[in-house]
């Protein structure tokens, strides 16, 4: 114990002796600084500043700094001082320069005694020139060897490294870059000089949507960079190669026209509705000027730097509904940094909300979306009229919209081959679906293209009812519109048997193996358009979710085609099995980051203006694209309807109500024609068994637990088999010579 004790003493004594030593080089540091600093007033004070500055000259302002910073790290350290390399350099660097402050007043002759050049340097030092006797030292043997100026240049280069070694960085290529960077300011400079002698001549930029950013104003030019806007009402407006002259579109339509009309019985004359029934695109809006949208560049690079964050802008994009601003981040910076800065951004630019896209599919730049002041209307006329949908060759043609490019996006529903389409109330879906509705009026003939469209909320579709490209008229109620969905599952069916027979693949196959033996065998392509999923769920929830999962597992191939929409993204109306099977998607504004996930799972529909700015997921795309939807009024609807019902006639299947109809009445009494093709299947099975459950029929028939629960009760109510007891299976009731009877 005492060994113990005594250790512990001898320790705190020898720190108490390290924090002495510290206080007390800091205090004579202090007291030098003083006397250098402050004109002194007492003999000591006087003695003291002459002797330091007669030994380091004008290094003595540095010497005291020194001396108290090492003072002031003994102190913290408690005397545990680590000296390493780089405070050997900083102190050889210190001198280097002492001695280089002294090279200018020592004289290159060698005649006179060393002594006496001591002696000048100490009173040039009192005199604040020159390095003192510590720069003399070694400033009079180099002079004397290589002569001031190979002195100077072995100094700088050892200062040099030095600073390399004392960095542990290149000051080279910097200092390389700096330079260039002068030069190109000084070149920048005189085309300024020459563009402002010369006024009457135009501007000239590299490209004609490129603006070069000079130092025309302090606030937006300090950096020479080319940021290139592009504007996608001026290259509607000056691109001439890319607009397509009315005779062209007349001609387009009159050929459609033709190829309808070639002599084919007993199909439907179809006429295309004239795009004069589509209003035009008027607006006559304010648009930013190029020098805001500059502006407004040069205020997001300031704001990123404010954060630390690195980059510079590009481009700028100016779309309809939002200008996309491209950051490039220099190396190093991390992406994640950019989006967590989304709501300071807003801030800065004073807008509602920012989207970030990081990065942009391929390109080597983060995309910072900001809401335009005025958003710019895009009519379905102007992206009907574009040379991207005339030219395209699908059936199933969808006028979706513009990007923020400004370029027309069509995609063909075909491919899809299914589309989710959900947001907020008011944001733009039964829009979108009528503007669905019209591209196939506008593109297909009702040979071609057939339209199963199912409305809960009664008063959005209905008035597409007359129309020749429907099968029926639309379905209102919700039973009904489960058993119109049943009946498109056994018309899948019935077409896979029909391609079996032929051996064909899928209906692009038969159609043009028809083509060869009786064109008027041709199957139409089908698209259910079901405007609210959320009313089917909540009185038929089971029936609807089957159907719909049949549907978009396997009726691609068939030329079947489900477009479902909703105003409710929740998960018990997007389940997920629906969501697995239905790969495309479009998302309007929603009023959370939840709801967002259910539709694309991931987060940004939140971020959405509305009034149709939506987020277009298509299937095998990791990112959505957003597009400012196209608009058709309900009055352009009403008369292209009315054209259509004065130029061609309806033609409803009247077999496909009646199926409808039985099924449910069936489904209603018990009585009838049940609509599951499995049934007779289900009946064998349980008569060549002896007993049934609903697991046995799972197995068999590989189908789902309310499937083959919904066909025990089909059996039950037909008295096929006995009721339940407890968990045995049931028993049949009937024998194999009964089974046609049922």
């Amino acid at each position: 114990m005492a060994r113990k004790n005594k250790t512990i003493a001898n320790k705190n004594n020898n720190n108490i002796k390290k924090e002495i030593y510290g206080v007390v080089i800091f205090g004579i540091s202090l007291i030098i600084g003083l006397s250098i600093y402050i004109k002194p007033t007492g003999i000591a004070g006087i003695i003291i500043r002459d002797f330091i500055l007669g030994m380091f000259g004008l290094g003595a302002y540095i010497f005291p700094l020194y001396f108290l910073f090492v003072g002031l790290i003994f102190i913290i350290k408690k005397g545990k001082i680590k000296v390493n390399n780089k405070f050997y350099y900083i102190s050889l660097l210190l001198y280097i320069i002492n001695v280089m402050l002294t090279a200018p007043y020592s004289s290159e002759n060698t005649n006179g005694k060393f002594l006496n050049k001591l002696k000048d340097s100490y009173l040039n030092g009192i005199d604040n020139k020159g390095g003192g006797i510590i720069g003399e030292l070694l400033a009079t043997p180099m002079i004397y060897a290589f002569g001031k100026v190979g002195t100077y240049i072995i100094l700088v280069c050892i200062s040099i490294i030095l600073i390399l070694l004392i960095t542990e960085r290149s000051i080279l290529i910097p200092l390389i870059t700096y330079i260039k960077l002068m030069f190109v300011k000084m070149k920048n400079k005189k085309e300024i000089v020459i563009d402002e002698a010369d006024k009457n001549e135009n501007k000239k930029y590299d490209n004609k949507d490129s603006v070069v950013v000079k130092d025309i104003k302090e606030n937006i030019e300090k950096i020479d960079k080319k940021i290139k806007i592009v504007d996608f009402l001026k290259d509607t407006k000056d691109l001439k190669q890319d607009q397509i002259d009315k005779k062209e579109k007349e001609t387009a339509v009159d050929n459609l026209n033709e190829e309808i009309s070639k002599g084919k019985n007993n199909l439907i004359d179809y006429k295309f509705p004239p795009l004069e029934l589509l209003c035009e695109n008027k607006y006559k809006g304010q648009l930013q000027d190029k020098k805001e949208l500059l502006q407004n560049a040069k205020l997001l690079e300031d704001t990123l730097n404010s954060f630390g964050v690195d980059a510079k802008v590009i481009q700028v994009n100016r779309g309809p509904s939002v200008t996309r601003y491209e950051i490039q981040p220099n190396a190093g910076v991390k992406v994640s940094r950019i989006v967590n800065l989304a709501d300071d951004i807003a801030l800065n630019l004073a807008a509602s909300s920012v989207r970030i896209e990081a990065p942009i599919p391929g390109k080597s730049a983060v995309g910072i979306e900001v809401p335009n002041k005025e958003v710019v209307p895009v009519t379905l006329r102007e992206v009907l009229e574009s040379r991207e949908f005339i030219e395209f060759k699908s059936n199933l043609s969808f006028a979706l919209g513009k990007d923020i490019t400004g370029k027309c996006i069509v995609t063909d529903l075909s491919k899809m081959p299914h589309l989710l389409i959900a947001g907020a109330t008011g944001s733009g879906k039964s829009v979108c679906i009528n503007t669905l509705i019209t591209s196939i009026i506008y593109k297909s003939s009702p040979n071609d293209v057939k339209m199963l469209l199912i409305d809960p909320k009664v008063v959005e579709l209905s008035v597409y009812n007359g129309i020749p490209h429907l099968l029926i008229p639309v379905v209102t109620e919700p039973k009904k519109a489960a058993s119109a969905l049943y009946w498109a599952v056994n018309e899948m069916t019935q077409r896979y048997k029909l391609f079996a027979e032929n051996n064909v693949r899928n209906i692009e196959g038969y159609n043009k193996l028809m083509e060869e033996i009786d064109s008027n065998k041709k199957l139409p392509q089908i698209v259910i358009i079901i405007d609210e999923l959320a009313d089917l769920m909540m009185v038929a929830p089971n029936d609807v979710e089957d159907a719909i999962c049949r549907l978009a597992q396997m009726a691609r191939a068939a030329g079947m085609h489900l477009v479902i929409a909703t105003q409710r993204p929740s998960v018990d109306v997007i389940t997920g099995v629906i969501k697995a099977n239905i790969p495309s998607r479009i998302a309007f504004a929603v009023s959370s980051q939840v709801d967002s996930r259910t539709i694309l799972d991931m987060a940004g529909a939140e971020k959405l203006l509305g009034r149709g700015d939506m987020l277009f997921m298509p299937i095998g795309e990791s990112k959505p694209i957003r597009i400012q939807g196209a608009f058709i009024s309900d009055k352009e609807v009403e008369n292209i309807v009315s054209y259509l019902k004065n130029n061609s006639s309806t033609d409803y299947k009247e077999e496909i109500i009646d199926d409808i109809e039985k099924n449910i009445n069936s489904s209603s009494d018990g009585n009838g024609e049940f609509e599951d093709e499995l049934l007779d299947e289900a009946i064998n099975i349980a008569v060549e068994s002896g007993q049934v459950s609903a697991s046995m029929l799972q197995r068999r028939l590989r189908i789902g637990f309310n499937r083959a629960a919904r066909l025990i009760e089909e059996m039950e109510l037909r008295g096929i088999i006995g009721k339940q007891e407890g968990s045995k299976p049931r028993q049949v009731l009937i024998s194999k010579q009964d089974v046609e009877k049922y």
